[in-house]
This record gives C-alpha cells, sequence and structure tokens, in this order.
C-alpha cells in the first residue's frame, strides 16, 4: 500500500504534456495563425476606417424597417421625409419577410429599443443576401418619381459593402456561409452601425429616442420640446413601473442644420434611427406627426408624391394582365385575412360585409358575379365557410385567384429579377470609393415571392369595387391604388 502511495505521488510531479513550454509555445502559434487567417481572408476593415469613403458632401440616413410590407412600405414613406428633411441620402432597405423584426406596442410603451431593432434588422438583412432572397424595396415600389429630382438614395447592398469595406462580391453572393470569417465580421460590423459601441465622431450617430419618448415634428410653430397630448396613464405607469415623458420635438431643429450650429449629429456621415413606424393615436400621433410643411415647399411636394407610391410597372402590368386575359368581365376584389392575429376572430364580420355586397350585384342580373378572392385561408379549409358556399354555386358566382407557382406570377417574378430596379438606385452616386466597380446587376438563385404585390394590382382592376377586411393595412393600401387609378393608368 505504501508503494502505491509512493509512486502515485511520483506520478503527481511529472509535468503534464499540455503544461509543457513546447506545448504552450505551439497553441500560441496555431491560434494566432487561426486568428490571422480569420481576419485576413476577406477584405474587411473596421466601419471607423470606413468613415474616410464618406467624407464628402453625401451624408446618409439609415433607418431599422418591421412587421409586415404594408408596415414596412408605411415606414419607408416616412423615411423618405425624414431623409429629405435632414438633407441625407437615404439608404433603401430590403423587403424583411413577415414580422421577421416585431417592434412592439407603442401605446403600451413597450418596445424593441432602438440599438436592438437596428441590429435585427441588419442580421436579417445579411441572412436575406445569404439565403439569395433579398428582395429591395425598389425593387418592388417604384420610386422614378423621387430619385434623384427629390431625393438621393442608395441600395442598402451598396452602402453595407462600402461601410464594411468588403469587396463587391457582397452584393450578389448567395453563399455566406454562418460559420465563415465574412459573415462574423458582416454581423460585427452590422452590430457598430447600430450603435452598441457608441457614436463614432463625424462618422457615426444613433438616434435612441423612440416612440416611448418623442414625437419627431418640422416647422409647425411649436416650442420645440412641449409634451405631448399622449402621455402613459398612471394606472400604466404603475402596473409597468415607467416613468416616460413624451415630448414633441423638430426633427430639422434637433438633427439637422436648424439649430443654426453643426451638432454631432447633423456632422455624422450617417444618421441611423430606429424604427419610424408611427400611426394616429389617442388625438396625437405615435412618432412622427409630420403631414404637411406649408413654410417648406420642397417638403410639402414630397409629402404629397409620397402618399401613394406605386409598385413597379412589372407588378401593375401583370395585374391588368390578370383582369384583362383571365377574368374578361367586370368584378369584385374580396381581400379576406381571416388566419392573423386579431382577423380570426373577425370571421363573421368580414364575410358579412362580403355577403351584403354580393347581395347586391346579384339583383342587377349580370350573372355569374366574378370575384377575385385573395385570402390567407387555404382552399382547403374552404369547406363549411362563406367561401365555401360562394365556390359551390357556380350559377351565381365565379371565383378567380392567384397561386404562387402560376405563370403569370412567375414570370413577373423573372422580369423583376431581370430588371433590377434596386441596385440602380445610387449606383450613380459620385465620391464614393469602390461604387464603380461594383457589379449592379444580380443572378438569382430564387425569384422573389411577389403574389401579394401581384393581387394587390388586380384588385386594383376591380370595377364592381372592393370589400376589405377591416382594420388590414393590406386593405388600406389597397384602397390608397384604386384611388391613384393606376389601373387606368398602367
Amino acid at each position: 500500500m505504501n508503494n502505491l502511495h509512493k509512486n502515485t505521488a511520483k506520478s503527481k510531479k511529472r509535468p503534464l504534456p499540455y503544461r509543457s513550454p513546447l506545448f504552450v509555445s505551439l497553441i500560441c502559434v496555431f491560434t494566432l495563425s487561426v486568428l490571422f487567417v480569420y481576419f485576413t481572408s476577406y477584405s474587411i476593415k473596421s466601419p471607423i476606417s470606413q468613415c474616410s469613403r464618406f467624407t464628402g458632401a453625401t451624408k446618409f440616413l439609415w433607418y431599422a424597417p418591421h412587421s409586415g410590407f404594408s408596415n414596412q412600405l408605411s415606414e419607408f414613406k416616412n423615411a423618405i421625409l425624414m431623409a429629405a428633411i435632414l438633407n441625407r441620402t437615404l439608404i433603401v432597405p430590403p423587403i424583411l419577410d413577415h414580422h421577421a423584426v416585431a417592434l412592439g406596442s407603442c401605446p403600451k410603451f413597450r418596445v424593441l429599443g432602438a440599438k436592438e431593432i437596428r441590429v435585427s434588422v441588419w442580421n436579417h438583412a445579411i441572412q436575406l443576401l445569404k439565403t439569395g432572397r433579398y428582395v429591395s424595396m425598389a425593387d418592388i415600389i417604384d420610386i422614378s418619381s423621387l430619385v434623384p429630382s427629390s431625393l438621393q438614395a442608395i441600395d442598402f447592398r451598396i452602402f453595407a459593402s462600402i461601410w464594411c469595406g468588403v469587396n463587391e462580391d457582397l452584393i450578389c453572393s448567395h453563399d455566406l456561409n454562418a460559420d465563415s470569417a465574412l459573415f462574423d465580421s458582416l454581423r460585427q460590423c452590422g452590430s457598430i452601425l447600430s450603435g452598441f459601441t457608441g457614436n463614432i465622431d463625424t462618422c457615426l450617430y444613433t438616434v435612441d429616442e423612440d416612440c416611448r419618448t418623442t414625437v419627431w415634428t418640422y416647422k409647425n410653430n411649436e416650442e420645440d420640446g412641449v409634451l405631448d397630448s399622449f402621455q402613459p396613464d398612471e394606472q400604466l405607469e404603475k402596473k409597468k413601473n415607467i416613468s416616460y415623458v413624451r415630448r414633441r420635438k423638430d426633427v430639422y431643429k434637433v438633427l439637422g442644420s436648424g439649430s443654426g450650429s453643426e451638432s454631432e449629429s447633423e456632422s455624422a456621415a450617417v444618421l441611423a434611427f430606429g424604427s419610424l413606424f408611427t400611426a394616429p393615436y389617442k388625438g396625437s400621433e405615435l412618432y412622427i406627426d409630420i403631414h404637411e410643411a406649408r413654410r417648406d415647399q420642397r417638403i410639402q411636394s414630397l409629402i404629397e408624391k409620397t402618399q401613394f407610391l406605386p409598385f413597379i410597372p412589372e407588378i401593375l402590368n401583370a395585374g391588368k394582365k390578370f383582369a384583362l386575359e383571365t377574368i374578361k368581365a367586370p368584378f369584385l376584389c374580396a381581400q379576406l385575412r381571416l388566419l392573423d392575429g386579431q382577423f380570426k376572430n373577425h370571421r363573421k364580420t368580414t364575410f358579412l360585409r362580403l355577403k351584403q355586397k354580393l347581395e347586391s350585384l346579384k339583383a342587377m342580373d349580370s350573372l355569374p358575379v366574378h370575384i377575385f378572392v385573395m385570402t390567407d385561408l387555404p382552399q382547403g379549409n374552404w369547406t363549411g365557410s362563406y367561401l365555401g358556399d360562394l365556390a359551390s354555386d357556380p350559377n351565381h358566382f365565379k371565383l378567380h385567384f392567384l397561386r404562387e407557382e402560376d405563370d403569370l406570377v412567375t414570370q413577373t417574378a423573372k422580369k423583376l429579377a431581370t430588371a433590377g430596379h434596386g441596385l440602380r438606385v445610387g449606383s450613380n452616386l459620385r465620391g464614393l470609393d469602390g461604387i464603380s466597380k461594383m457589379n449592379m446587376h444580380c443572378s438569382y438563385q430564387k425569384f422573389p415571392d411577389i403574389l401579394l404585390y401581384v393581387e394587390e394590382s388586380v384588385c386594383a382592376c376591380a370595377s364592381l369595387g372592393f370589400i376589405g377586411t377591416a382594420g388590414s393595412t393590406i386593405a388600406e393600401s389597397i384602397e390608397l391604388t384604386r384611388k391613384s387609378n393606376v389601373c387606368i393608368n398602367s
């Protein structure tokens, strides 16, 4: 037993292999080699050093869109106004997947912070690039009437390539491996741009005010910093333990050159907002209260132009073609949102409005009544619903609808991919290093999902009227499109 103890004691005194100086040296050399390869495999530089690329007259505005397409379009319109007021080049974002990024509730003072929502949007945009599903807002919405006559703009992919110091391959790359140095460095680059490392003098200023504390205005004769009419009530303050105070601030005075002296925000090459979502609530606006600018005719004209931004001609023409060549008759459009959120609880009300409209059309003795249906309720689930009743009554009703796999939709998606409207935005900007060398056309591995946009364009041509789901932003978008007469003008 004693011998065993002695042998054990001797064995403890032997130096372990991983503690030897040679082994430690080898590990250090290997680690340094890996880090060297990691940070030199791609031409990525510090965003701080990239600011030298933005030292000219061009200054940029970035923001973080979120939620569904209609909300993203609403934010895009607000971003156009903010960029014009602040005399900045707007960074045109991608269209995010439906609810891939959520803001939260402004009325309940429970929202994602500006830094967090910026980095979420950045990461999702890179994910869209990685999976070959990137579609720019300018690929879908026609802003040719605004750029460059009323607004300077640049595609997010072009900006990100320059800001992060990567080569032009990022714009069209569909092979960003999740474990690659490029992908990780892009995430780090987005974190810096989102403001997690703070502002960077003359380079980056992040706007961290949100709808809990601020309502942005512009030249409305109010004293800057006055209290807004909507504040959290006492019950909410006690329940959520919050102490927010909402103030109305002139965006031009606070973030632009309206103060009379160059501020940190005005001098920064990049101004980064969080969400730019707003909506009327209790007699106020949740975040942006800029509906007119009579004292600034340039901005007033832009407000009027942005009230309705049409789809690009390829989408409008597809909707008109379906109406003329497939439906071939006057028709009613029914937008029935039945599964998502609050709308599934109002199915009976939605169907009742449709039924009342169809009964009045039946009385006109022009049968069958043609109906274009856009709905999130799968056709296999129509049985037992009012839609099922309509489909089983061909003598009185003829239903039409589109699917993603339909030839009209796929061919239009191919046309969009070929047109590449988004990458053309800002491709002629001067004074940005490397922009002239970039590839401004990408070959798509996956064609964009455009069914919703073509459906809205079909509804714009519905001469017998439109029945939409109450409270749906899609229904509001269709109503606006119908008022613009794009079906007649396209």
